[in-house]
């Protein structure tokens, strides 16, 4: 028996398409989008726009599915992880990191990941599928929910489990959604998303849809990133950084490269004269991020001391060098703890 499509994994375009091969005006796509987006719907018997015969028609044709949250668990510093359950029993996690009177939600694209970056404990749980584009939207519009009071969502990245330009097809249609007028109605200023190093995708993304865009650098040279990165091996720093340096930033923006400092292994003054040479010429910022530690880690945090003298080193080179607070360590929701697993919430 074949099911029927979810619509929320349509884009407009594909929508209008389906309503105007039923015989129906165009313009019902827009409308059911914003019932779907705007206005929260998760049946079409709430489309009350909608003449009752087409309702039931669409709903002969196609289904609503989100995902579901199954768990929650609230950080001492008042991130919040969240548990979602899929229709095919697997899970994935989203955070919410409180900022200035909003939030900035950390949203995922696949079910696990493919990468392997030895520092993440998400690559360690081996790539289950990707996502779909309703399972990506999904996630933003069920926090939403979980949020209808107070501070609203107002940042998006896509930097939770997976790799997103490895699942491009479907991020780039999510992020369509999440930016169209008759969807989520996010700016494009508003939505980043983190690659591990897929330089051809990253040209790609670049000419079909322009966000911000923060690379997982981690190691100023190629022998090091080879082996905390497998990635690398394919698309060495040369072809990546080359690929970053014609990757479209409108006005200001810059480029946001990342970089999880880990003690002994790439934290030394060295290392940060390295860093500061590769990245010359570039338009960028640099998010420092000690390294968070989860059970059966290979890697360490840095002494603070070395942290700071790290930075300083970037910032005398005339980079925008950041050192990033870590939110949520304390339930394993800050960058490179997420698992996916509903044991890590018990």
């Amino acid at each position: 028996m074949t099911t029927k499509p979810n619509i929320r994994d349509l884009s407009l375009e594909e929508l209008e398409a389906l309503i105007v091969g039923l015989g129906k005006e165009k313009y019902r796509a827009r409308q059911i989008m914003k019932w779907l987006y705007a206005g929260g719907a998760t049946t079409f018997a709430e489309m009350t726009t909608l003449a009752r015969d087409f309702r039931s028609r669409m709903e002969g044709i196609t289904r609503i599915v989100e995902p579901a949250i199954d768990r929650i668990l609230v950080s001492q510093d008042g991130t919040k992880k969240l548990l979602f359950s899929l229709e095919d029993g697997l899970f994935i996690e989203s955070v919410l990191i409180p900022g200035r009177n909003h939030w900035t939600a950390c949203i995922s694209t696949q079910a696990g990941c493919a990468m392997e970056c030895r520092f993440c404990l998400t690559g360690r749980q081996g790539l289950k599928r990707n996502l779909q584009p309703s399972e990506i939207t999904g996630q933003v519009t069920m926090l939403r929910r979980h949020t209808p009071e107070g501070p609203q969502i107002k940042n998006i990245v896509l930097m939770g489990m997976g790799e997103p330009l490895a699942n491009y097809n479907h991020t780039v249609k999510a992020i369509r959604i999440l930016t169209s007028d008759f969807g989520l109605g996010f700016s494009s200023r508003k939505i980043t998303v983190s690659t591990c190093g897929l330089a051809p995708k990253i040209a790609q993304l670049g000419k079909e849809v322009c966000v911000n865009l923060a690379i997982s650098l981690n190691a100023p040279d190629n022998e090091r990133r080879d082996v905390l990165m497998p990635v690398n091996r394919k698309y060495p720093l040369e072809e990546l950084i080359r690929a970053c340096r014609d990757y479209p930033m409108p006005g200001r923006r810059m480029l946001t490269f990342e970089y999880i400092l880990m003690a002994g292994l790439n934290d030394s003054p060295a290392d940060a004269e390295k860093l500061a040479r590769l990245l010359r010429g570039l338009h960028c910022k640099l998010n420092l991020i000690a390294f968070n530690e989860f059970p059966g880690s290979d890697y360490r945090t840095p002494a603070p001391e070395a942290i700071s003298a790290f930075q300083q080193i970037l910032l005398d080179r005339h980079y925008t060098a950041i050192l990033r607070a870590s939110h949520g360590r304390d339930i394993l929701a800050a960058c490179g703890q997420l698992s996916g697993h509903a044991p890590s919430f018990a």
